[in-house]
């Protein structure tokens, strides 16, 4: 067996009932809508940068759901109307490739095992390094100029 890993974009189904509502009621969640106005919006569903003029929700995201000390929230872009998560297999989803990208690689009782940073088209290479650690259950991107949740790695295995 041979080492892969899987990147997904976030469950659609949670922001689907925030899509349409109207400025008033999103706010009144905390939640703001915004228009792209450059190719900097990253969507955390589709794990693309959204096109200039589309609409996308800012609103918090609690990505690191844990009962210890590195529990994590953070701001995220999700495109409104985004039906279907993005998955990604042995590949670097367009949103990490123009970015610095902190990669913090967990085991699974949620604590911090390692972490690196990843320069623009070293992803992939990062991950599998910090993967070589069995200790390692998942990796959480962040995007390392802003800080904001990027995208759940995870470990998985293929037939060689």
């Amino acid at each position: 067996m041979m080492m892969t890993y899987r990147v997904t974009g976030l469950d659609p189904a949670p922001y689907k009932p925030l899509f349409g509502m109207s400025d008033d009621e999103l706010a009144g969640r905390g939640i703001v809508r915004m228009t792209v106005s450059s190719p900097t919006f990253p969507c955390r569903v589709s794990l693309t940068d959204r096109e200039i003029g589309e609409s996308v929700l800012l609103l918090n995201h609690v990505s690191h759901d844990v009962d210890n000390p590195y529990r994590a929230a953070h701001a995220i872009f999700v495109t409104e109307g985004e039906e279907e998560a993005a998955e990604y297999i042995d590949q670097i989803p367009p949103v990490f490739e123009k970015r610095i990208l902190s990669l913090r690689a967990f085991d699974d009782n949620g604590m911090m095992v390692d972490a690196a940073l990843a320069q623009p088209g070293e992803a992939d290479g990062v991950i599998r390094r910090l993967f070589d650690n069995k200790a390692v259950d998942h990796i959480d991107a962040h995007n390392a100029t802003r800080g904001c949740f990027s995208a759940r790695i995870e470990r998985s295995t293929a037939a060689a």
